[in-house]
């Protein structure tokens, strides 16, 4: 038998060619752009940058016209003291025309304005920092779920590989049987292993095809579409703990949880506003005009310009406002323990991670060994059982020992991938490959 090398034992094959290749940069360019979950974010920063102006928060004059036309039809009967002047008239038309503009624009409501407009903009702050929380999460997932298609079909090379030997087994059964060195029983122990092996190689394909599938809906394709993923698992071994610490404090989620207290210290001075005096300046022009076609006035017309200063001072509400004030605290104060929570988490998931990172690291290094040391006993007993100097039982050891070094050295290698990734997701580096 071929000796297995170890680079190759980690390069799935291809299996058709009607296939799409998908690289992991391309899997993850196909997330990014079709995501609903960024394009949900990618909205809310929209929705953010379009809010976060002068006007929304109150700070722009307020323009508005009015207009009435009211035309009637009355009966009027009115006596006076001269008798000549009585007039008793019935459909008498009469029109009564209002029009007004006013702009009022607010001089103090106890700086609710400047608080109202840079919560705007920490708002526009914190959802960019959600959106970049979505592309981290969506790389990590995609990479992850990317990589462990390429763990099962390393699985299912092993099996191949194990096949392969099965097989030899076989034939040289079959060929010792010829010459009467074998018996039924050996073969018929040698064609079940080979049945079973090929039973394995068959449910390890669904688990690829299933893990395909689970991959083309996070980077939103079709579930039946055919790819191709020929690719290695190679983990960068260079992640340090210090410099993952000293990224930590750039994770957007936990820069997002900053700014969210900053947001709440902002509606507190917003809701304390709602204590002060509120002044206006009012400027604008009317006219009145009335119209009858009988009666004692048949015209009477009022227009000009005005202007004036409107000070509300809140005097008593039922203490709706200082009860609001003391909830916007409360909220601050939860949004500080949120905030403590979440830096928290991170904290301890790095140090989980990284130990996982460095212990998976550590047995790879004898799980590489073992690997190639179970390839090359295989090998050897395969030649022994050829010249009859080794049983068919210790074919059958030497071929489990192969498969199981295989499946853990596969398991120890994704096992750190998979923390890398996670660490990169904490200290904000995950880019595209």
């Amino acid at each position: 038998m071929k000796k297995i090398a170890v680079l190759l034992f980690l390069i799935p094959g291809i299996t058709g060619f009607a296939q799409q290749k998908l690289s992991l940069t391309d899997a993850i360019n196909t997330a990014l752009q079709n995501s609903y979950d960024i394009q949900l974010a990618k909205n809310s920063v929209e929705i953010s940058n379009i809010n976060n102006h002068i006007g929304v928060a109150g700070g722009l004059p307020v323009v508005s016209a009015t207009g009435n036309d009211n035309e009637q039809v009355t009966s009027i009967n009115q006596k006076f003291a001269d008798a000549a002047r009585d007039t008793k008239r019935n459909n008498v038309s009469s029109n009564n025309l209002t029009v007004g503009l006013t702009g009022s624009f607010l001089l103090f409501n106890g700086y609710r304005v400047v608080s109202t407009k840079k919560r705007l903009e920490e708002l526009q702050q914190q959802n960019q920092q959600l959106l970049s929380v979505q592309i981290q999460n969506t790389i990590a997932a995609v990479t992850t779920k990317y990589f462990d298609v390429v763990r099962q079909q390393s699985y299912l090379k092993t099996i191949a590989q194990s096949i392969e030997v099965s097989k030899k087994r076989l034939e040289i059964l079959q060929v010792r049987k010829e010459v009467g060195m074998s018996n039924n029983a050996d073969i018929f122990q040698a064609q079940l292993d080979l049945n079973a092996l090929v039973q394995s190689q068959q449910a390890q394909e669904l688990v690829i095809d299933q893990a395909k599938t689970d991959l083309l809906n996070l980077i939103f394709l079709k579930p039946d579409t055919r790819i191709l993923i020929n690719d290695t698992i190679v983990v960068d071994r260079k992640v340090n703990i210090d410099s993952v610490r000293s990224n930590l404090a750039k994770n957007p989620l936990l820069a997002a949880a900053d700014r969210q207290i900053r947001i709440n210290e902002l509606l507190e001075k917003e809701t304390a506003a709602l204590r002060y005096p509120t002044i206006r300046a009012n400027a604008g022009y009317n006219l009145t005009s009335s119209k009858s076609a009988a009666g004692f006035s048949l015209l009477n017309q009022s227009y000009g310009p005005f202007i004036g200063i409107n000070v509300a001072i809140p005097i008593y509400n039922g203490s709706i406002s200082k009860r609001q004030q003391k909830v916007a605290a409360i909220n601050t104060r939860n949004a500080t323990i949120q905030r403590d929570n979440i830096l928290l988490d991170n904290e301890t998931g790095m140090i989980r991670t990284y130990q996982a990172y460095t212990n998976s690291l550590t047995q790879l290094e004898t799980a590489l060994k073992n690997y190639a040391l179970s390839t090359q006993l295989l090998d050897l007993i395969l030649q022994k059982f050829q010249l009859g100097q080794a049983t068919i039982i210790d074919v059958k050891q030497a071929q489990q020992s192969f498969e199981n070094e295989g499946y853990r050295l596969v398991n120890l290698n994704y096992a750190a991938k998979v923390a890398e990734i996670e660490l990169k997701r904490l200290a904000s580096q995950l880019a595209l490959p």
